[in-house]
């Protein structure tokens, strides 16, 4: 459960706003996304392997 203190004086979308912050950073809803359909490992691996790619490709371009 997340617990998110309004302080006084503190607008709703300030707090709406760390609330959101604070959601995403504990992964549920990319959890539940990955679990509405199975994906066998081979083809996760895939994905990891290519998503590594892709970011060592930016790294390259930053300190060329």
């Amino acid at each position: 459960m997340i617990i998110i203190n309004v302080k006084e004086g503190e607008s709703l979308d300030k707090a709406l706003k760390r609330f959101k912050k604070k959601f995403e950073k504990t992964g549920v809803l990319r959890e539940l996304r990955s679990r509405q359909a199975f994906e066998k490992k081979s083809v996760t691996r895939r994905t990891v392997v290519k998503n590594a790619i892709y970011k060592q490709g930016l790294n390259l371009d930053t300190t060329a």
